[in-house]
């Protein structure tokens, strides 16, 4: 429970703003705003005039997709995309103080089966103290909390910037960040509001995407012996990546000891053959790998490879054709908030602890984030809170409880108020 009479009181007055908060976050999350859709275009006109309306100074550019994709930098895209919008709000300080970024993600995975939904995907229905939804979690209940605390720092009087950033393609490698920091704006610090159930989130496991292409031989599957199945030489790949997952998980580090699996790795999708009374002649897999903490990206990458290696040179069809690596898509680094920087996160601890009269559990999440572009490119200090239980993310029946959504709010708040004083 949030203690207002004891909180600053633009911290204090979001407990009564509860249902205004409900609204914004329904009128959201009926946007369906999938990456690479319309609905992020729309997702973000619809900010940018909330934002205007607020009386807060709004940048709101295209991003150039092509030239983002040429830097060296660039930390790849999956949802195909013609456009692309960047959006940050400001609000100014008096001068001398700290910065604060707010960073929040507007994209949304696709709602799958409609049919494993209670209520269709993007109703925003409320039961029960929750709103329901894809996207609440994921994470547009975290953003609606840091709009409102912007709203609410308006008469502060602030000496730092408050900034919130509102970005696309999260979901998909972080372009929207990227663009950010390509077109200039920083922070002396900055909050992610991925659903943490509101706990402190320092760092967090990176993830390359891959695919792997599988070589048979067709044949016509009433003479099956005269081919070779590509699905049954995917076999042995797969239990290689399997062993590869159980070495990189046996020693991590104590911020991920809270994950059974912190390093997953999972093919995800497996395409193959193109008749059923054939011998299938090829197949394509594609998946994800994680990347520990402090860990070289490339270090990952070439595990990877070394493994699918290893399992073609023990079979004599796949050593004489050999499965073909290709990294493509989202690649997330690992990344974490550097010690020198523990500051925002004792700020924030306290913050946290000040709103509902408990200290928070920090971890590291086994997912990939907008934070390690924060932290490496931009070389600002990054921690992750916000409202929402990441196992909710992602599924039919996706919610975050509204109560967390206040809380937030009330946090970030009452953070701004000590960072940018």
């Amino acid at each position: 429970m949030s203690r207002p009479s004891a909180l600053p009181a633009p911290a204090a007055a979001l407990a009564g703003q509860a249902d205004a908060m409900t609204g914004l976050l329904a009128e959201l999350v009926r946007i369906p705003s999938v990456g690479g859709s319309p609905g992020e275009h729309a997702v973000q006109e619809h900010l940018a005039g909330w934002l205007r309306g607020q009386g807060l100074e709004v940048d709101r550019w295209p991003l150039d997709l092509d030239l983002l994709r040429a830097s060296p930098g660039f930390p790849g895209m999956e949802a195909p995309r013609e456009r692309a919008w960047g959006l940050v709000a400001r609000l100014p300080g008096t001068g001398g103080g700290r910065s604060l970024m707010f960073n929040g993600h507007v994209d949304v995975v696709p709602p799958g089966d409609p049919g494993a939904w209670s209520d269709p995907p993007f109703s925003a229905r409320v039961r029960d103290g929750r709103l329901y939804g894809r996207g609440a979690c994921d994470m547009k209940g975290g953003l609606v909390a840091q709009l409102f605390a912007l709203r609410a720092l308006r008469e502060a009087n602030l000496r730092g910037d408050v900034l919130l950033a509102c970005v696309v393609g999260e979901e998909d490698g972080g372009v929207g960040t990227y663009g950010l920091l390509e077109r200039g704006w920083r922070a002396d610090a900055c909050v992610v509001a991925e659903p943490t159930g509101l706990d402190v989130v320092p760092a967090n496991a990176g993830a390359l995407t891959f695919r792997l292409h599988v070589t048979g031989r067709a044949a016509h599957a009433a003479r099956r012996e005269t081919g070779v199945s590509a699905v049954e030489k995917f076999w042995p790949v797969f239990s290689a990546l399997r062993s590869l997952e159980a070495r990189r998980n046996t020693d991590v580090d104590p911020l991920m000891r809270r994950w059974p699996l912190p390093y997953a790795i999972e093919v995800g999708m497996v395409r193959s053959g193109d008749w059923s009374s054939s011998v299938p002649g090829e197949l394509v897999a594609e998946g994800r790998i994680g990347v520990a903490l402090d860990e070289d990206p490339a270090r990952a990458r070439r595990a990877l490879e070394e493994s699918v290696a290893a399992a073609c040179a023990a079979d004599p069809w796949l050593s004489a054709h050999p499965v073909r690596v290709q990294w493509w898509g989202g690649q997330y680094a690992a990344g974490r908030l550097p010690s020198r920087d523990a500051g925002l996160l004792h700020r924030l601890t306290r913050a946290h602890a000040a709103v509902t009269g408990r200290t928070p559990a920090r971890w590291g999440a086994p997912f990939g984030s907008d934070l390690r572009l924060l932290t490496g490119l931009g070389g600002i200090p990054t921690v992750q809170y916000g409202p929402g239980d990441i196992e909710r993310a992602h599924g039919p029946d996706e919610f975050v409880p509204l109560a967390e959504v206040v809380t937030a709010a009330q946090t970030l708040t009452t953070l701004a108020l000590t960072h940018c004083a």
